[in-house]
């Protein structure tokens, strides 16, 4: 996705500026008062520029205008350029799904080449290597090998077997696969990923609402100090004070840089959700993120990689480590669950075997019944490994008890423990346990420096919650939880006035993703918990929402540090301004002292600070595209360091820049 952004300048830019054009339209330019009440001083200096024609004001009367028309067309601009980034995107997807064709099979077992939109919810397609799999589906038979880098970035192929959900515009690279389609069309993740990447007709946020009305008090603020500076002025003397000056004073004083920009803020804010393969189906959803007080997080498929492991080999007394893993890597050959192939792979790794030892025996398939394994091998020998309770009545009397022992022991520490025994001796324990993801413990530290609090919820028993908890770094941990429990934490949370996130990837998890402020779903997960949450983690990597986090508190502190700026701006241009108009009037003659730019006449003032009004729009688009940096840090520092660097750049830069405009206007005859 990101290649296709980056070439989206030249593709769209025909696009953008018509969409540029057609937002000029006033039934559209009202939901941003500010830029609102430039477009109308612009008809109005349209009209006075017209009725001057042949005058000695006309040169002056049109430049206002032109101006002005510029100001309003570089806002336009900054939401176009903001939306079409959008459009990018998902025309890329777009793209990945418009060209596929689908093997459908029919009840005689052949097949016939469709299109991929003709396919509906219960068909059967084959998938063969280096077949586009044609839509959202799962899989019925066969294990192959998915090249998912299409939906989620990852370049790692992903195994699906028999069970496992597929993504329609991902690719097939080995065997074969028999899906069945669980999706009608235009209803696919890829369509909706289509549709939720398209931020234009994203509803306005709380904090952007409210912001819109900080920003219409302002302008009405400034519209009153204008109208009533008119009749102040005249009293002193009609000086500069004429309609065409005091509409160009007004959009130099009202927000005209913030409210340009609110929108591609908070559009770009979106985008950039979407560039770290999260799709989020609300702009609410980024900005509440921003706000997040607690994350409520699920262990298993979440924290944990959702299978047990087998991490360590425990012998009895008088057995080596090297004896237990023998053992267990003959009982362990035949079983394809996931635990099976960890004992495999932890054998491998210990006895130090390039390659897998082949072995004459029958395999013992594990029974509910039995609750153990193993094989009966050529030479006589029963290996068995299991349920410790199932393996002690097997063994002999006297290794029961340290059996037993080191069985409670790993259980203690938050581990599986699974005995294994050749011929009714019992050799020692193997541990399972569930891992953790790496690299959660850093995240966790960095939420905990932003003051988020973690929290894990988990249906676990408390003593295997406690060890995965500290194992993880999460500040707290709720065990034996059922799903209606977890709601009822979120919900606990909420009433306190916290927003709450909540991650997950099971149907169980569903109410609780529903419930929560942001709920972030796994899309390794169950379509249910998909649905419920409010975002999708397309690489199913919990730390994932600490991107997501700081995505939102991003948009954030980028709407604040250019709401900063764009008062200071205000304040500075205000006094940039006013004591150029008035200085010439003899009984204000000291106003002169405030004119520290030296600005020469009132109408070199207004032209000077309308230009720099009108270039300082596009010069930040820039950091309202990509947003201004964000640090993990107290928000009374988050302040102090707004004030400071855009505040203080928000006074400066004004005077700087008007009198550098002024000067070149002088060269021209115009101030």
């Amino acid at each position: 996705m990101a290649a296709t952004s980056q070439k989206m300048d030249s593709k769209y830019f025909g696009e953008v500026l018509k969409d540029t054009f057609a937002k000029l339209n006033p039934t559209k330019m009202i939901r941003n008062p500010v830029m609102f009440v430039v477009e109308l001083g612009t008809l109005v200096t349209l009209i006075f520029t017209i009725g001057a024609v042949g005058k000695p004001q006309f040169t002056y009367e049109l430049l206002v205008t032109i101006i002005l028309f510029f100001t309003i067309l570089f806002a336009t601009f900054a939401e176009s350029y903001a939306e079409a980034r959008g459009r990018a995107q998902a025309d890329f997807l777009r793209k990945t799904k418009s060209s596929t064709k689908a093997k459908r099979l029919k009840e005689d077992g052949s097949w016939d080449l469709v299109a991929s939109d003709q396919l509906s919810q219960g068909m059967r397609v084959l998938v063969e290597p280096n077949d586009i799999i044609p839509s959202d589906g799962e899989v019925v038979e066969g294990v192959g090998s998915v090249d998912e880098s299409a939906i989620t970035g990852e370049s790692a192929p992903v195994i699906k077997a028999q069970g496992d959900s597929v993504t329609g515009g991902t690719r097939l690279l080995s065997d074969r696969l028999v899906v069945q389609i669980t999706t009608n069309p235009g209803e696919t993740f890829l369509d909706r990923m289509i549709a939720l990447v398209e931020g234009a007709s994203r509803q306005k946020t709380p904090n952007e609402i409210a912001l819109s009305a900080l920003l219409g008090v302002l302008t009405l603020i400034f519209v009153l100090v204008v109208v009533t500076l008119v009749p102040q002025a005249r009293y002193y003397g009609r000086h500069a004070t004429d309609i065409t000056t005091m509409v160009a004073l007004l959009v130099c004083l009202i927000p005209t840089t913030i409210g340009a920009l609110l929108s591609a803020i908070g559009i770009a804010g979106m985008n950039r959700v979407a560039q770290v393969d999260v799709v989020a189906k609300s702009g609410r959803a980024v900005e509440a993120a921003g706000d997040i007080d607690t994350i409520i997080l699920d262990k298993t498929g979440t924290i944990t990689i959702g299978n047990r492991m087998a991490t360590e080999f425990m012998p009895l007394s008088g057995v080596s480590a090297e004896e237990v893993a023998e053992a267990s890597l003959l009982a362990s050959l035949s079983d394809s669950t996931p635990e099976g192939r960890s004992v495999v792979e932890l054998a491998q790794n210990v006895l130090n075997l390039a390659s897998l030892p082949e072995v004459d025996g029958e395999p013992v398939p594990f029974s509910a019944h039995t609750r153990m394994s193993g094989v009966d091998v050529a030479d006589g020998r029963q290996i068995r490994k299991g349920a410790v309770s199932a393996i002690v009545e097997i063994t002999r009397p006297e290794t029961r008890e340290e059996l037993q022992k080191l069985a409670e022991a790993v259980a203690g520490e938050g581990g599986t423990p699974l005995a294994v025994e050749i011929d009714g001796r019992a050799l020692g324990v193997i541990r399972l346990k569930d891992i953790v993801k790496a690299g959660l413990k850093e995240k966790f530290d960095d939420f905990r420096r932003m003051g988020i609090r973690t929290v894990m919820a988990t249906g676990d028993n408390r003593i295997t919650a406690a060890v995965i908890a500290q194992e993880a770094g999460v500040d707290d941990f709720i065990a034996e939880l059922k799903p209606e429990d977890k709601i009822d934490v979120i919900k606990k949370e909420q009433s306190e006035g916290k927003l709450v996130a909540m991650t997950g990837d099971g149907t169980n998890d569903a109410p609780a993703l529903a419930q929560a402020d942001v709920g972030l779903a796994m899309n390794s997960g169950t379509m249910a918990a998909k649905e419920a949450g409010n975002m999708i983690d397309l690489e199913s990597n919990p730390t994932k929402l600490l991107e997501v986090v700081m995505v939102g508190k991003q948009l954030l502190i980028t709407r604040g540090a250019l709401t900063t700026f764009s008062i200071a701006n205000d304040v500075a241009k205000y006094f940039a301004i006013i004591p150029a108009m008035f200085a010439a009037v003899p009984t204000l003659s000291v106003l002169s002292k405030l004119n520290i730019m030296g600005l020469k006449t009132p109408h070199g003032a207004i032209l000077s600070a309308l230009i720099f009004n009108a270039l300082i729009i596009p010069a930040l688009i820039p950091f309202a595209i990509r947003g201004v940096k964000y640090r993990a840090e107290s928000a009374d520092r988050m302040l102090a360091r707004n004030i400071f660097n855009w505040g203080v750049l928000g006074i400066i830069i004004p005077f700087v820049g008007i009198w550098a405009i002024d000067r070149v206007l002088g060269l021209f005859g115009l101030a």
